[in-house]
C-alpha cells in the first residue's frame, strides 16, 4: 500500500514548502484577507464604497437592500477594524459620520474585480 503513496516520493525542499503553507506563507496571507471579506454585507458595502468615495450609513441603507442597522454597523467596525473603511466622525448634531475605503481597500478592490472577471470567465 505504501508502495502507492507518491507524494512520499517527490523531493521538496523544507523552504519552498513554507513558502506557500509555513506561517508566514501564501495560504495564511490568502486566508487572512478572505476572513477579512468574509460576511454577508461586506462585500456589497465595499464595491458600494468602490462607487461612491464616502457615504453615510443611510446612505448605506438605501443602497442595500435587506440589510440591517445592526449588521450594516458590525460589518462596518470589522471593515474598519481590518483597515479596509475609514470612519470620518464629523463632531456635530446631530451626528455625522462618513465611511470611505482606506489606501489598503481600494488596493484590494483590483483583486475583487479580478475575482469578479474569473467568476464571470468559469461559469
Amino acid at each position: 500500500m505504501n508502495e502507492a503513496i507518491t507524494h512520499f516520493k517527490v523531493p521538496v525542499e523544507r523552504e519552498t514548502r513554507d513558502v506557500c503553507l509555513g506561517p508566514d506563507g501564501s495560504v495564511a496571507h490568502v486566508v487572512k484577507v478572505l476572513r477579512m471579506i468574509t460576511g454577508r454585507w461586506k462585500l456589497p458595502i465595499l464595491f458600494r464604497l468602490f462607487a461612491e468615495p464616502s457615504m453615510r450609513t443611510s446612505e448605506f441603507m438605501r443602497e442595500i437592500p435587506g440589510i440591517s442597522q445592526k449588521m450594516l454597523t458590525q460589518h462596518l467596525r470589522e471593515l474598519e477594524h481590518d483597515g479596509l473603511v475609514t470612519r470620518r466622525d464629523f463632531g456635530e448634531q446631530p451626528p455625522r459620520v462618513e465611511y470611505s475605503l482606506s489606501n489598503a481597500g481600494r488596493g484590494l478592490m483590483p483583486v475583487l474585480m479580478s475575482m469578479r472577471e474569473f467568476s464571470r470567465d468559469h461559469s
